[in-house]
């Protein structure tokens, strides 16, 4: 028999997202990021979606394998850069594009010098990756001996919702890169919704590709972002409970009078988040019930009270576009970036509009 928990992938919203990303920004190119299997939707399936993306960005050479297996002829690039000698010649013969971020990955390129473009990062107040501004100068001449080409320019924003440290970010990275001439990305899916003047020659949509905001309390639906995801379950049981009747493991909760209670076909074994609270939403046959027990690994109870007809075989949203994901990320003290990319292997995933 098969399980009832599926994720519906709608390609028609990525392509949508991509548009709204393009009018955001105009006159940028976009290196849409497809890392972690696309945010949970499936590389192969996102880069077929996102083909009108002028580069593809992955955190490493398997996943650009995955990318160039579905359009062979795109431009990919390694967002974590090539971590061995062998990594950069591998990625000078297959055509990618490679994020240099600190000394030692320059000094390889200097031994092995293939033929690639690089992307010089700048660490601007993120403290993850990057060269520090005062030594971006240095870096970037050794880069032009080393692979002599039309190299590009990077930071990564680490707070957008601060404007005092964002300020002082793009202050670093202009100082740093002021007469270096070079293309230039510093953009991400939270600059692109929110700081227009971060915009410049490449933008870098991960998040917002794929329907969700990554900024705090926000909705991507709100910027005319379609949910590309839906976590679809249905009802396995339904039991009437009574008053002072617990439900879960290590009985945390108890019924506060009698109740119907649903059982739903989906837990933490599948993605769906441990941490999530009682009273985080679901939809039951499209009318709202939530979250009464902590998850198990493969189900979760909910409240039918206003649900009073429902009976298994009732279709249940997770979460998708009547039910944003960020609503639930919120009630399971998350981001809606860690529920997307945390699906897992035994889900099942379909497009929508497919039988």
């Amino acid at each position: 028999m098969r399980r009832p928990l599926s994720v519906v992938v709608d390609a028609g919203a990525m392509r949508h997202n991509l548009a709204r990303v393009r009018a955001l920004a105009p006159g940028c190119r976009c290196m849409a990021v497809v890392k972690a299997e696309a945010y949970g939707h499936g590389i192969a399936r996102a880069v077929r979606a996102l083909d009108g993306a002028d580069a593809f960005g992955v955190c490493c050479l398997a996943e650009a394998l995955q990318v160039r297996e579905t359009a062979p002829h795109s431009t990919v690039v390694l967002l974590e850069g090539c971590l061995s000698a062998a990594e950069f010649a591998e990625a000078g013969r297959l055509g990618l594009e490679t994020v240099v971020h600190h000394a030692e990955q320059l000094a390889m390129l200097e031994s092995e010098r293939p033929a690639l473009r690089v992307w010089l990062k700048i660490d601007t107040g993120m403290h993850r990756l990057g060269f520090a501004p005062a030594e971006v100068a240095t870096a970037w001449a050794r880069l032009q001996v080393a692979v002599p080409g039309a190299h590009r320019l990077m930071t990564h924003l680490a707070a957008v919702e601060d404007a005092t440290f964002t300020a002082g970010q793009l202050e670093r990275f202009h100082q740093a890169t002021a007469g270096l001439h070079a293309e230039r990305s510093i953009a991400n899916s939270a600059a692109l919704l929110s700081l227009p003047e971060a915009a410049m020659d490449w933008v870098r949509p991960g998040l917002m590709l794929y329907g969700a905001s990554p900024l705090q309390g926000d909705q991507g639906q709100a910027h005319g972002l379609r949910p590309a995801m839906s976590l679809c379950s249905e009802l396995i049981a339904v039991h009437e409970l009574r008053r002072g009747d617990r439900v879960g493991y290590g009985a945390a909760w108890e019924c506060p009078a009698e109740l119907r209670v649903g059982i739903v076909a989906a837990g933490y074994g599948d993605g769906y988040p441990r941490s999530a609270a009682p009273d985080t939403p679901v939809l039951v046959a499209g009318r709202p019930a939530r979250l009464i027990a902590p998850p198990s690994m493969d189900m979760l109870a909910v409240q039918l009270d206003q649900v009073p007809e429902a009976r298994p075989g009732d279709p249940v949203l997770l979460w998708g576009p009547e039910l944003p994901v960020e609503t639930v990320a919120a009630g399971a003290g998350t981001i809606p970036h860690q529920l997307l990319s945390g699906i897992t292997r035994r889900v099942a995933i379909r497009e929508h509009g497919a039988d």
